[in-house]
C-alpha cells in the first residue's frame, strides 16, 4: 500500500492530544479531557489549566479487530505524549443571565506511529483551538451548566503523504458544547459534557470526516479536599466519511464502509484541591467497544489554577 493511501486511511494523528482515529483528522478535542466540575464556570478572573498525558493503542477495523495494513498485513500502533495549555478568562459580562467567558488551547505533541512496516515520529504544536463564546449559569448551589462553541484551526504541521509527520488536520472544525454539573447531597458530583463536532473538508485530499457526537462523564464523591470517582468518555460518529463527495468504501480487515468510528472508555479519577484554589486531577481511561479507531489506554494529569 502506497504511503499516500496509508495517509488517507490513518489520517493526521493526535490533534489537541486526542487518540488517533482510523480516518483523516483524528480527534481534535481530546475525549476524556474534562471531568470534575466541567459544567461549572469559576468566578470572574483569569485561570490556567494544563493537561499532561500519554496515550498508546492499536488500530481497530470496522469489526473491532486489530487492523491489517499493507501487503504483509501488519498492524498499526500509535503512542503519544501530550501537553495542552488552556487559558480561560471569565468576564463580568452577563449574557442571557449567564456569565460570559472565552478561552484558548495550545497543544504540544510528541507522537510515534508504526504502520505497515513503517515507523515515524514527530514533535511540535498541534491544531490550536479557541472558544469565542461560553456562557455559564449557576441555577442553584447544586446545579450548574455551560453552553459554548469551540473553533479548531489547522495550525499543526501537515503532510498528506506521511501521517507520521502530521500534527495537524489541515481543515477547520466547529464543536457545539453543553456541560452540566450536578452536586447532590452527600458531597456527590455527577458531571457530563456533551459535544457535537462538525469537520470541514480537507482541501488537499478532498476528504471529509463525518460529524461526531461525544461526551465526557464523571461520577464521584468528595472527602474534604479529596475526590474519588469513575470518569471516561463515549464517542459515536453519526455521518459517513466522504472523499470527493462519495462515501469511502469498506476495506477488508481495515475499515467498514463510511469509516464510522466509535469508542467507550472508563477508569478511576482522583482530585485534590489546595487552600489556594489550585486543583490537581489524575485519571486512567481504558477504551473498549472500538470500531474504526485506535484502541488503548489514556493517562491524564491535570492542573487548574487561578492567575
Amino acid at each position: 500500500m502506497k504511503k499516500s493511501a496509508i495517509a488517507l486511511i490513518v489520517g493526521s494523528l493526535f490533534l489537541a492530544a486526542g487518540a488517533a482515529q482510523a480516518k483523516e483528522g483524528g480527534d481534535q478535542s481530546a475525549p476524556g479531557a474534562e471531568n470534575w466540575m466541567a459544567g461549572a464556570l469559576p468566578p470572574a478572573g483569569f485561570y490556567f489549566k494544563n493537561y499532561l498525558g500519554h496515550y498508546g493503542g492499536k488500530l481497530q477495523d470496522g469489526k473491532g479487530n486489530d487492523a491489517k495494513l499493507g501487503p504483509n498485513q501488519v498492524g498499526a500502533r500509535a503512542d503519544v505524549t501530550f501537553d495542552v495549555l488552556r487559558f480561560i478568562y471569565v468576564t463580568n459580562i452577563k449574557i442571557l443571565g449567564g456569565d460570559y467567558a472565552v478561552q484558548a488551547f495550545v497543544p504540544v505533541v510528541n507522537q510515534s506511529l508504526s504502520f505497515a512496516g513503517n515507523r515515524g515520529s514527530k514533535f511540535g504544536i498541534g491544531d490550536m483551538f479557541f472558544t469565542p463564546v461560553a456562557i455559564g449559569w449557576h441555577h442553584s448551589p447544586e446545579l450548574h451548566t455551560i453552553a459554548a462553541l469551540d473553533v479548531f484551526l489547522p495550525t499543526g504541521e501537515y503532510d498528506k503523504n506521511d501521517p507520521a509527520r502530521s500534527l495537524g488536520s489541515n481543515y477547520v472544525a466547529y464543536e457545539a458544547v453543553y456541560a452540566v454539573t450536578w452536586l447532590p447531597k452527600g458531597n456527590w458530583e455527577v458531571t457530563g459534557k456533551f459535544m457535537y463536532n462538525m469537520k470541514q473538508k480537507n482541501g488537499d485530499t478532498k476528504y471529509q470526516s463525518g460529524d461526531e457526537f461525544h461526551m465526557d462523564y464523571l461520577v464521584g464523591k468528595k472527602y474534604g479536599d479529596w475526590g474519588f470517582g469513575l470518569a471516561g468518555y463515549y464517542l459515536k460518529q453519526l455521518d459517513s466519511d466522504k472523499q470527493n463527495g462519495v462515501v469511502v468504501p469498506a476495506v477488508q480487515g481495515l475499515r467498514s464502509a463510511g469509516n464510522k468510528g466509535q469508542v467507550f472508555a472508563i477508569g478511576p479519577s482522583v482530585k485534590y484541591s489546595t487552600k489556594t484554589g489550585t486543583t490537581f486531577m489524575a485519571q486512567w481511561q481504558r477504551e473498549m467497544a472500538v470500531e474504526n479507531r485506535f484502541q488503548g489506554d489514556k493517562l491524564w494529569f491535570n492542573v487548574v489554577m487561578p492567575l
